[in-house]
């Protein structure tokens, strides 16, 4: 008895518990309203109803007992009366009917009638067709927390994270049946779980919203109430003070989240990533970008950065030697076997002692006094950044690095990073305005030898037409043009659309290259002179013009093609992605190529309903574990 209505059982993969005794659904990772359970015995359907819907449990007592008082004794045509004040009867086991009252304010005609068009009854479930979904995999293998964006709402039909990510959790459930069946049917995959992670509440609830209020204009006040609602959070994201109330939020929550799903999850051994949208991958990055590595693996960089100074160093001294026009003081730099650390920390004396003259000497003291004043170190030590105001630190050029005297990262707020209770495996923005915010903050290149302290694995997914992402790849190699990789439909082909978009260029570039050569011979035709004894020659000449022009179009057009397919694989783009490309293009559909201003927005919000988006996600978290696709999918990498 009392045992059992104690009960709790865990529900959709784990996020509800129900309470048996109080017949409520709570959630257990994020604050919720309250959900009603209700163990179902009789229902009801309307005309345009498409599912029978339960009575309370309460009335279906009384119902119950009234069928089976009818039962007993044979008496049928019984009437019943809900607590809506509406009309049931039981003519017999298989006609039961639920009639509407008169909807009527006077309460002299407001008694129930037979009148409209009734409802069916039905007792029990049985022929009631009605899918009821078989639930998740409980395997889980991997775990995501997602941060969302600016304001209360992250689609185009304002519906909350919660909302957002159950459809990106449930596109992702499909994926796996679709593309890991042969992984799925060895056991060998389950699922991945996708956890939400809000802040925007937490930033409004410090107050925040009632200074605002006391200054806002009171006109045109909706769209100033969305304004200080959400367009804001972006403002305050570059406030010190709130900037630190968000990042201590996100770093709490991410870490709260990831300790009570290890409660729950005892056996779970899989990996954690994290992804982000819009300002939740920038607020993410810098996060990341601040935490502090084992110090194990700091001994394993330091001494691969050894091994590859002794390596490359005196070459790298001798490269700055011929800058300086000294390459002749090679042999002496070489003797003394003097790498670019230790000509750093070369004295006027010790280039004395070397025997270099006085002028070749001032011009090493120059350049290592003019390099020191901008010495910098990478994000990779940037753990302990202090409490400095941003504007007091000069931007200077180069790759993400701070100033090593203050120790504290230009590309960023002056805040208290807090730290992660773990190493994300892969990090994924999507819509993502980091190498935008990047550039504002004075970063003028990332180093491509930089990769983020604790993870490993960086991929910036982004809508063609949203206006809020930005490249990552031209601050690693800004001297390349190139484009981004193109993720594969998850269907396994381009869109038509795009093929055919293609189709036409090539077709066009090889009308204007013949129409171009048709009118040049024709000019050139034109303004020769009609001399009989150039009749031949120049109609050799045309000959080789025509077939000059129809050769032109056999190669051009093909070269970019070519290019396409080859140059992916030979693009370094840095440590950033482990060596890997960064840059991920969505393919647009059909109805946006129309007119990509009007589907600028709905390109921003896009990602947590895009199969192509969710497919990459399994496909990089699952290749972390060995597993591959049913079969990959072209121009994958």
């Amino acid at each position: 008895g009392k045992e059992q209505e104690d009960v709790v059982v865990p529900t959709s993969g784990g996020r509800y518990d129900v309470h048996l005794r109080t017949r409520q659904r709570v959630a257990v990772y994020w604050e919720e309203e309250v959900a009603e359970v209700r163990r179902c015995t009789w229902f009801y359907k309307g005309d345009k109803d498409n599912k029978f819907i339960p009575y309370s449990e309460s009335f279906s007592e009384e119902l119950e007992e009234a069928y089976m008082i009818a039962v007993t004794l044979g008496e049928w045509k019984k009437k019943l009366e809900s607590p809506n004040r509406e009309v049931i009867i039981l003519h017999n086991p298989k006609l039961m009917v639920h009639y509407h009252p008169v909807a009527s304010s006077d309460d002299w005609v407001s008694t129930p009638t037979e009148q409209g068009r009734p409802r069916t009854v039905k007792r029990g479930v049985e022929n009631i067709a009605v899918e009821i979904p078989n639930g998740e995999p409980l395997q889980i293998d991997h775990l995501v927390f997602v941060v969302h964006g600016i304001g209360p709402a992250c689609d185009i039909r304002f519906r909350s994270i919660v909302q957002c990510v159950n459809d990106f959790r449930n596109v992702s459930l499909s994926m796996l049946q679709a593309h890991f069946r042969k992984a799925q049917e060895q056991q060998q995959v389950g699922r991945v779980e996708f956890l939400p992670v809000n802040w925007h509440s937490s930033l409004h609830s410090t107050g925040v919203d009632v200074d605002l209020e006391r200054i806002t204009l009171p006109s045109i006040n909706r769209l100033r109430h969305f304004i200080n609602d959400t367009i804001l959070d972006v403002f305050f994201y570059n406030s010190s003070t709130y900037c630190q109330t968000i990042v201590d939020t996100v770093a709490s929550e991410m870490n709260r989240l990831h300790r009570l799903f290890l409660q729950r999850n005892p056996q779970f051994k899989g990996g954690v990533s994290i992804a982000g949208h819009s300002l939740g991958s920038l607020i993410l990055f810098d996060l990341l970008t601040n935490q502090k590595a084992d110090p194990e693996e700091d001994e394993h960089c330091a001494q691969e950065s050894r091994t590859t100074s002794s390596m490359g160093g005196i070459e790298e001294v001798k490269e700055i030697l011929k800058k300086l026009e000294l390459s002749e003081y090679c042999d002496v730099f070489e003797k003394e076997k003097m790498d670019r650390q230790a000509l750093f920390l070369c004295t006027e004396k010790n280039l004395k002692e070397m025997g270099i003259p006085l002028g070749p000497r001032m011009k090493i003291l120059h350049y290592i006094s003019s390099k020191t004043e901008t010495k910098v170190c990478f994000l990779h030590g940037l753990c302990s950044c202090h409490h400095i105001t941003s504007h007091s630190i000069p931007l200077t050029q180069g790759p993400l690095y701070c100033l090593t005297n203050v120790n504290i990262p230009l590309s960023q707020v002056s805040a208290n990073y807090p730290q992660l209770n773990y190493k994300p495996t892969i990090f994924f923005a999507f819509g993502s305005p980091i190498g935008m915010f990047l550039t504002v903050r004075g970063v003028k290149r990332i180093d491509p030898n930089y990769s983020l302290p604790t993870c490993k694995g960086f991929f910036n997914i982004y809508h063609p037409f949203d206006p809020v992402a930005y490249r990552i790849e031209p601050m690693i190699v800004p001297d390349l043009e190139f484009e981004p990789m193109l993720l594969p439909h998850h269907k396994g082909r381009k869109r038509m659309h795009l093929e055919l978009k293609e189709g036409l260029t090539r077709m066009s570039v090889d009308l204007k290259n013949n129409l171009l050569g048709s009118l040049r011979v024709a000019w050139q035709s034109f303004t020769r002179s009609p001399v009989p004894a150039l009749e031949a020659a120049s109609a050799e000449a045309e000959a080789e013009a025509e077939a000059g022009t129809e050769k032109q179009p056999d190669t051009k057009p093909e070269e970019p093609p070519a290019a396409v397919k080859e140059e992916p694989p030979l693009i370094n783009v840095g440590k950033l992605n482990g060596g890997n490309r960064i840059d991920y293009v969505l393919q647009e559909k059909p109805i946006e190529s129309f007119n990509e201003y009007l589907f600028a927005l709905q390109g921003h919000l896009c990602y947590w309903e895009s199969e192509d988006t969710v497919l990459l996600v399994l496909k990089e978290i699952y290749q972390t574990q060995g597993i591959t696709l049913d079969q990959p999918l072209p121009g994958s990498q």
